[in-house]
């Protein structure tokens, strides 16, 4: 929007640029016309003095040659016709003496987007193609693209292709690159410009004398190139070494890119670029520039890709160097990679945490105790070791984030670190000289949150900070926030727990417990692209979601649902009753779950991999040497059920777990998708509301179990071994002592007939409760249908 007073100004600049006395002396002449940029610049609608501004560029100074010149292209689109009057100068000026007037001549001749004035400007490109002077090579091989690019739908003449193609041996690297960028633009449609063998050697020989991004755009385009043996495909890396550790991301991320392009089939020499290239890229996250950060950190799953059993050490070693490093931005990047790596070796990653926390720098221990936040987040199993690293913290912990992460902690594990009430006290005495509104709303939620498990150590404190936030407090966030919570403790404990005590973690999120190997050619298209920051975004988009700690299903007999299990051929092996009966079919069980009380699943208290397999074991021994009777002795229900939907087999291992994720059953390890014996192990809580006779919650811990037997003459892929399923730790020994006992009872049914191909279901659940496990188990099964008929 134009300023007010604006068509004053412009009337007198126009009295300005037409009076003699003016445009007589140069120097005014040309001060005048900066005043005119000026005012341009300010948003005030100059497009009026366009004639004068035409009149103006008929000078031989290159100063006000330049200010006219960027007045023309920004208003020549409003005056097309006034603009023509400029095509004669323009002209005249590309047969200046001085090469720096013929480039800006060219450059502006092209920047005026006008279709009018084509046939006009081709001369002069063509002439320029051949001009004497590398800086007008330059503007001239650009110009043929701009001038595409205004009419896409004309094809440049061969002519001029052939002379872009041969103007890639120009001497000047510049025109080199150029004609790169010229060529990929006029042959888009054709798929860009023809690499072969003496191209490729030619740009790769030069490479050195580009600059930095001339360099990433020859290692752009020569991704297209595979060369024709092995001996010049090492020759080409042997070239290309040096790039792979430059200090320059931009280059280094295009020669990791063209790498992995070039040696798809060789995955060791992959995996070595992969390893030499994580150096640059942790350095690249310590960059000053936050973009720069940004892209680097999207790409650093590279350093994921690499870890395994055998180089994990390797990689935490040197990820441990990089965390004291004087640059902070560094160091606090290699921290949350450690973070990352944690999610699937999290006593090694929680040994170098704790003992960073040892040095006491403010830095550091802000980037640990985030990096604690975000881990105990996806991988629950690691908060006791969390709480008790986190005493004394608060003594350090200078910077906002760093501190509202440790007030998460203290709010929601606060029953399991002894000194969460004096550390939240030290800080509500302070809460007046407390600048950040982040961490004054942060130790709203943390206070309120440990009033509901500690309430005589938190009381007090807890009425002085509401007093403060909603009497003294200036901030509204603050204020209303405060009164939020004051209101919701006036409708009881209960509700103000229900609203509160939300979900402690999401393991879903940890993506590397049980992930399988993906290829290196899967990703390596993608590498050096936007896609990595556009995952980065749905990530944190996703990140900055909340989830409901409970989900609660109240069954009803309908036909729908009826319809969706039709599929499902249920058979009961065994349960914890002598009243044991076969199924034909699932409707049966789902009319049953619709008269039981309502049933909510829950993922808190988390279980860890370590409590899973002993109580799976232990029960699993249980009913297997003594029976039905025994089990029910101890008040434990075991059962067994076969159900047909094979193409759960075919889901990604990320889709099983999102799937589970949405209705609360977390999922502790599996095994890659098509490999066999195919396993599953979860877990899940039971609350029921409005039972009489049977318990208030249940642990149920489950399996979900495919031999495969009956693909296996299609020519099906069995796994070598179990020890390939996606879990860590102790989960692979569960796996090896039961695959024999399980895979033999899968063999056949209990009339000796061979099964039909199908996932058998194995639940254990204590205390007994019968009607909560069917109606989980008519849970479980309208999950797995629902992803069956999806990948059918």
């Amino acid at each position: 929007m134009p300023y007010l007073g604006g068509e004053e100004t412009v009337r007198e600049l126009r009295r300005a640029l037409s009076n003699p006395n003016v445009q007589s002396d140069p120097l005014r002449y040309r001060n005048t016309i900066l005043k005119v940029i000026r005012t341009m610049s300010q948003g005030v609608d100059v497009s009026g003095l366009f004639s004068e501004m035409v009149k103006a560029c008929a000078t031989v100074d290159v100063v006000q040659k330049k200010l006219v010149y960027v007045f023309l292209c920004s208003y020549a689109t409003l005056n097309p016709e006034l603009s023509l009057l400029v095509i004669n100068t323009l002209r005249k000026d590309c047969q200046d003496p001085n090469p720096m007037v013929r480039s800006l001549a060219l450059r502006n001749m092209t920047n005026l987007r006008l279709p009018s004035l084509v046939e006009y400007v081709e001369q002069p490109l063509t002439a320029g193609l051949r001009d004497r002077a590398a800086c007008v090579r330059r503007v001239a091989v650009l110009g043929w693209a701009k001038l595409h690019n205004l009419h896409p739908s004309s094809e440049i003449d061969a002519a001029v292709v052939n002379e872009l193609y041969s103007l890639l041996r120009d001497p000047d690297p510049v025109v080199m690159v150029n004609c790169l960028r010229a060529l990929e633009e006029i042959l888009k449609e054709e798929g860009g410009i023809a690499i072969n063998k003496p191209i490729t050697h030619h740009l790769l020989n030069r490479l050195k004398e580009c600059d930095i991004w001339g360099q990433s755009e020859v290692l752009r385009v020569l991704q297209r190139y595979r060369p024709q043996s092995e001996d010049e495909l090492f020759d080409i890396l042997s070239l290309l070494d040096s790039f792979l550790v430059s200090p320059h991301p931009p280059v280094m991320a295009a020669t990791l890119s063209l790498f992995l392009s070039i040696s798809s089939n060789l995955p060791v020499i992959s995996l070595a670029a992969l390893e030499r290239v994580s150096g640059p890229l942790l350095a690249a996250c310590g960059s000053g520039s936050r973009e720069m950060r940004f892209a680097a950190v999207c790409h650093i799953q590279v350093l994921v890709e690499l870890v395994n059993d055998e180089n994990v050490a390797m990689i935490l070693d040197e990820l441990k160097g990089y965390c004291t490093d004087v640059n902070t931005d560094t160091a606090q990047a290699a921290i949350s990679a450690i973070g990352r790596i944690g999610r699937s070796y999290s006593d090694r990653c929680l040994q170098i945490l704790t003992g960073l926390l040892g040095l006491k720098q403010d830095h550091i221990t802000s980037a640990v105790v985030q990096t604690m936040r975000d881990l105990v987040w996806v991988c629950p199993q690691c908060s006791d070791t969390v709480c008790l690293a986190l005493d004394g913290c608060e003594e350090t912990l200078q910077d906002i984030q760093g501190r509202q992460a440790l007030l998460w902690l203290l709010g929601v594990y606060g029953e399991r670190i002894s000194t969460a009430p004096y550390t939240l006290e030290v800080l509500i005495d302070r809460v007046r000289s407390e600048a950040s509104l982040g961490i004054k709303m942060e130790l709203l939620t943390a206070t309120m949150r440990l009033f509901l498990c500690r309430p005589a150590e938190t009381q007090d404190m807890l009425g002085r900070l509401l007093h403060y936030c909603i009497e003294e407090e200036t901030d509204m966030c603050v204020r209303d926030q405060a009164l939020l919570y004051y209101r919701l403790l006036h409708c009881g404990i209960e509700k103000t727990r229900e609203v509160l005590q939300g979900r402690r973690s999401d393991p879903s999120l940890g993506v590397l417990i049980g992930r399988p190997a993906k290829p290196v050619s899967q990703w390596a298209c993608c590498f050096n692209t936007l896609e990595p920051l556009s995952q980065g975004a749905v990530e944190a988009e996703s990140d900055s979601r909340g989830s409901p700690e409970h989900v609660t299903y109240n069954s009803k007999p309908n036909a729908d649902l009826s319809d969706t299990l039709s599929c499902s051929h249920i058979e009961e092996v065994h349960s914890g009753s002598d009243s044991a009966m076969r199924c034909s079919d699932s409707s049966t069980n789902v009319l049953a779950s619709s008269i039981a009380a309502p049933l909510s699943l829950s993922l808190s208290p988390a279980v860890s991999p370590e409590d899973f397999e002993h109580l799976w074991l232990q029960r699993q021994a249980l009913h297997t040497e003594r029976g039905a009777e025994k089990i029910e002795e101890v008040d434990c229900a075991w059962i067994e059920e076969c159900v047909r939907c094979p193409a759960v087999l075919h889901c990604s291992p990320q889709s099983l777990q999102a799937a589970m994720q949405l209705v609360n059953i977390q999922t502790l390890a599996f095994t890659p998708q098509q490999m066999l014996p195919w396993r599953v192990y979860l877990y899940t809580h039971t609350q029921r509301s409005h039972s009489m006779d049977a318990p208030n919650t249940t642990l149920i811990l489950g399996e979900l179990l495919c031999t495969g037997e009956a693909n296996q003459k299609s020519g099906v892929k069995k796994g070598t071994a179990d020890s390939e399923a996606g879990a860590e730790g102790k989960e692979d020994q569960l796996v090896r002592k039961e695959m024999d006992a399980t895979a033999d009872r899968l063999r056949v049914s209990e009339d000796g007939q061979e099964e039909e191909e199908g996932i058998k279901v194995i639940l254990n659940q204590q205390p007994k409760d019968d009607d909560a496990l069917r109606q989980f188990l008519t849970i479980l099964i309208t999950v797995l249908n629902t992803l069956s008929s999806e990948k059918d």
